[in-house]
């Protein structure tokens, strides 16, 4: 039941988090995809580090992975926002702005969460 409760506070708060993020991105640019891309690098970026870094290692499991991993990042992470502005894209034939917000958004975030990774190595 403990758990829950963390991932229920911890996705409580990735979302406020998120929807800070994405309207702060909205006053910058016009667009709403730098928000959801910025949220995407930035929680592949902290899972990797959380998962690798000896910070997780001094606090209970359980607050890290229920409630950092799977509450705050699973929900500060917004992959069904990418993939429904992915669709708009292309309904709007955006096609090649489509194709590199999606390989952006999936090379980026895998080359932040490695740096999350490997920076628990220096």
């Amino acid at each position: 039941m403990f758990n829950i409760i963390l991932v229920a506070t911890g996705g409580a708060t990735g979302a406020i988090l998120r929807y800070i993020l994405t309207n702060l991105s909205k006053t910058i640019f016009t667009s709403s995809i730098y928000g959801t891309l910025s949220v995407n690098i930035i929680g592949c970026f902290l899972i990797g580090y959380l998962v690798t870094s000896d910070f997780s290692k001094n606090i209970n499991e359980n607050f890290v992975k229920f409630f950092l991993i799977i509450g705050l990042l699973g929900s500060f992470t917004t992959f069904s926002a990418f993939s429904y502005e992915v669709v708009n894209l292309i309904i709007s034939k955006k096609i090649l702005i489509a194709f590199i917000y999606i390989s952006i958004s999936i090379f980026v975030c895998i080359l932040f969460a490695y740096f999350g990774m490997l920076i628990n190595k220096f």
